[in-house]
């Protein structure tokens, strides 16, 4: 594993790298960092992976950030110009959404898709949640509770210990601000919704969803999957939205089914 920055789009990018092959980059969720695909970078070494820290996560800066889909997919596009060269790009809840926009901006970049616990619009209760939550990223004490609060409501499996996630998913959002902004980002697809962007998407697409994901449920996957010219659906079973923490051995197989069609 090879870690790594990037001044891409006005920011210093962090990113972590591995494996030799075809290019694949990794998009995180919120309140995740690039170690959310600790597990797959490792697994998939006859590719060369890239996991990087979406703006204000991790080790990657904030930077002037305006809480828009639209300038995520563009630090995405500029790490595929810049880093990895064209790549099939798998991204998780948030992360999937901005790999969409992206495959549908610029089909020479984004040469495969794999989207996990995804959607192409928001609710307007959930949005009204994503901006509830951004509101109390600032209080820390308020930030910890919700996160807590969600962390309970995205995972099934009982032996997930919560505390050692909650204090991992706090770890990678540092003073809240860049998670505040991804969560606007994300509420702004109720009002702007990424729907009609799917039919612009050439390549092929794997949706993958969860059994048991009371965020993202199937009528989500059904919506990008009516959208999308070329998809295919698997499902990760035992499992909430944080199906990577529920059942990563399910994931890992899921995308490399996924991969085997992409490549």
């Amino acid at each position: 594993m090879q870690t790594a920055t990037a001044a891409l789009n006005g920011i210093r990018t962090h990113y972590c790298a591995n494996g030799s092959g075809p290019a694949v980059v990794f998009v995180h969720g919120l309140a995740q960092d690039h170690r959310s695909w600790q597990r797959q970078q490792e697994a998939f070494t006859d590719h060369r992976t890239y996991a990087y820290d979406v703006r204000g996560h991790g080790a990657t800066a904030l930077g002037a950030a305006d809480g828009t889909l639209e300038q995520l997919r563009d630090d995405l596009l500029a790490f595929l110009a810049e880093v990895s060269g064209p790549a099939v790009c798998v991204g998780f809840s948030l992360g999937g959404t901005v790999v969409l926009s992206a495959a549908a901006q610029r089909p020479d970049l984004v040469t495969g898709a794999v989207v996990l616990g995804t959607s192409s619009v928001v609710g307007r209760r959930a949005a009204e949640i994503n901006l509830q939550r951004a509101e109390q990223a600032a209080d820390r004490a308020a930030l910890l509770e919700s996160l807590r609060e969600d962390t309970r409501a995205m995972t099934y499996a009982s032996t997930v210990d919560i505390d050692e996630l909650v204090a991992y998913r706090a770890s990678t959002i540092g003073d809240g601000a860049g998670y505040a902004n991804a969560l606007t980002a994300m509420a702004g697809i109720r009002d702007n919704p990424l729907t009609p962007a799917l039919a612009a998407i050439e390549c092929p697409v794997t949706v993958i969803g969860a059994e048991h994901d009371a965020i993202c449920p199937r009528k989500a996957a059904d919506i990008l999957l009516e959208g999308l010219p070329r998809a295919t659906y698997l499902e990760i079973p035992n499992s909430g939205h944080l199906m990577n923490v529920d059942n990563p051995e399910a994931v890992t197989t899921a995308l490399r089914t996924a991969l085997a069609g992409a490549d």
